[in-house]
């Protein structure tokens, strides 16, 4: 019965995500009855954006592009969602350790006043942090006090098309701009003193199913993000805008146009709706000018048939020119992918020794549930190895290339026990860390199985186009749990676990003091050794953990700051708790 339940509702969800109506996440909730309801239209309407017109911050200035580069070696910065263009969320923070990480206490907690999963990254710079919510609210927070400096709750159209809630997971920040990405995928740029917009720009016509829910990144002048809309058959890209002005100054399709190379993967006309969204940030390598974008799956999700063929270049990773998307080299993790196996997890730009050799490498804790490592300057594959512990849909051969059991494919009658599930392993909605000390990657991940049931193959524009879905036989069974494990990314081998009864779908943050921070459903903040992947402190904070902690110092006094606030709906289709409300609340905690 729960797993028809879990299944209805996020159909519900996929085919009429309209805005909810404004109480919903205001920041009172109206009470039932007609009475209140004739109240409440008495009341004034709420402003949606509120100024700062005083003097803030500790007189740092502008980011510069040298700040960027220059990742988290300055504790009191956190200015990239995966803290530097590498993606290592590795703090230089020293005093955040095994001895002392139990003196954390509550300095302060916020309310976001929206429902949905609160899965944000943090950006901190100059005295100022900037945090955005579900529903695109965003926030510039005083890091050591809370104080509230000025606020913007974007308005939406009533009929937005959303695939997996209402999330956003933070802003960028280039020059005197913090830049978010709406769902209604637009591309707004705010003065980061006032909060006073300065520029906005239309990425995709929402009513198409494009949305945009990740951070962009910025390298040099420009401001990179990716699509969302997989699940509606929209034809993925991401784009290059000018920081200053706002103006695109390149796209990149995720999927090749009529006589353009990869076009062939695709049978008839399927690459018009051919999915492969691109909706997480990226990587840079700065040594040789190197831009890396991840893709995901090709549409429609669970009936490939129409799209016979390998689906070029949905579920992979793209190296590219900066300044022009030019793409320099590819690699594809799951070919005509029929599981939802999205290629966007999070990558690791690391140095690695193997066979004798120094590689420059990339790594990836794949959502097919493969830990791959590949050559970045190449491409060249040199190694996948299971980082969960059930994985029985392929094998991978000496290419890279998946071995598929052919029981795994969807059908419309299977129930064979696909492992892992469509939702991972590890997904591109949270954030590992790295510690290059110790040559750990530390990937937080579901384990979970599924069956794949194949559907009709229906296209509509802005309508959802899935062709099937899974049956959720783990969630059913109650027998789905999580793990947060420790790779040896020279390897790929598994160094430790630390399991949880719930699927670990929060990010992760490292510090140099060796200690690793994120969260689980449960609602724990959670601290664990890096080393050994013992628990050393823990924090209930009430909602579900989807966020992506940072760490970072003011006035030389160390801080963690963790999100929660989950969204029932994915709780329930992971084989997490739904009876801890909604919810978005950041806490953030200082050494005693």
């Amino acid at each position: 019965m729960l797993n028809r339940f879990v299944v209805l509702a996020l159909i519900i969800g996929l085919a009429s995500c309209t805005q909810p109506d404004t109480t919903t996440i205001a920041d009172t909730a109206a009470a039932p009855g007609a009475v209140m309801d004739a109240e409440a239209e008495a009341l004034p309407e709420l402003p949606t954006h509120w100024l700062n017109d005083k003097a803030i911050g500790v007189g740092a200035g502008p980011v510069t592009q040298a700040d960027l580069a220059k990742g988290l070696s300055d504790p009191s910065n956190w200015l990239l969602y995966g803290g530097d263009y590498n993606n290592h969320r590795h703090s230089p923070v020293t005093d955040l350790n095994p001895d002392t990480v139990k003196n954390l206490e509550v300095a302060w907690a916020f309310p976001t006043g929206t429902l949905g999963q609160f899965e944000a990254s943090p950006i901190i710079h100059d005295g100022i942090m900037y945090v955005s919510s579900s529903y695109n609210r965003l926030f510039a927070l005083n890091p050591e006090t809370g104080e509230l400096y000025w606020r913007y709750d974007h308005v939406y159209p009533d009929d937005l098309r959303l695939c997996c809630g209402p999330v956003n997971r933070g802003v960028a920040i280039a020059g005197d701009l913090v830049l978010m990405a709406t769902l209604d995928a637009q591309l707004i740029a705010f003065n980061r003193l006032t909060g006073a917009i300065v520029w906005q720009t239309e990425i995709a016509p929402y009513a198409l199913g494009y949305s945009a829910t990740s951070m962009p990144m910025v390298v040099k002048d420009l401001a990179i993000i990716g699509i969302a809309g997989g699940e509606f058959g929209v034809r993925g890209f991401f784009d290059a805008y000018d920081v200053k002005t706002g103006q695109r100054v390149w796209r990149h399709y995720t999927v090749p146009g009529e006589g353009e190379p990869g076009v062939e993967t695709w049978a008839g006309e399927s690459w018009k709706t051919g999915g492969a969204p691109a909706w997480t940030s990226g990587a840079y390598d700065q040594d040789t000018d190197t831009l890396y974008w991840t893709t995901g799956n090709p549409a429609p999700d669970w009936n490939g048939d129409m799209r016979a063929g390998d689906n070029l270049f949905s579920n992979s990773i793209l190296a590219l020119e900066p300044a022009t998307g030019k793409q320099k080299w590819y690699f594809q993790f799951t070919p005509h992918d029929v599981w939802d196996y999205d290629g966007n997890t999070q990558i690791f730009l690391v140095d690695i020794r193997r066979d004798g050799r120094n590689v420059k490498a990339i790594v990836q804790a794949n959502r097919n549930g493969y830990f791959y490592i590949l050559d970045r300057e190449t491409g060249k594959f040199i190694d996948a190895k299971p980082y969960v512990e059930q994985v029985n849909w392929a094998t991978i051969d000496e290419t890279g290339r998946p071995i598929v059991n052919p029981a795994a494919m969807p059908s419309e009658d299977n129930d064979f026990r696909t492992c892992p599930s469509n939702l991972g392993g590890m997904n591109g909605a949270w954030t590992g860390a790295l510690n290059q000390k110790l040559g750990l990657a530390y990937i937080p991940s579901i384990e979970a199985c599924q069956s794949y049931q194949k559907g009709l193959d229906i296209y509509i524009p802005g309508q959802a186009y899935m062709a099937g879905m899974p049956t959720l036989i783990d969630v059913e069974a109650g027998t789905s749990y999580g793990h947060l494990s420790a790779v040896d990314y020279n390897t790929g081998e598994v160094r430790w676990r630390y399991k949880d009864a719930d699927p670990m779908m929060g990010g992760v943050a490292s510090t140099e003091g060796g200690v690793i921070f994120t969260g689980n459903q449960a609602g724990y903040a959670l601290a664990l050794d890096s080393r050994t992947g013992v628990e050393l402190w823990k924090f209930k904070m009430g909602g579900g953990v989807r966020s992506q902690p940072v760490v970072f110092q003011v006035k030389g006094k160390s801080y963690v700051a963790i999100g929660s606030g989950n969204w029932n709906t994915f709780a329930a289709f992971s084989g997490g708790p739904v009876n801890i409300p909604e919810g978005g609340h950041l806490f953030v905690f200082a050494l005693k």
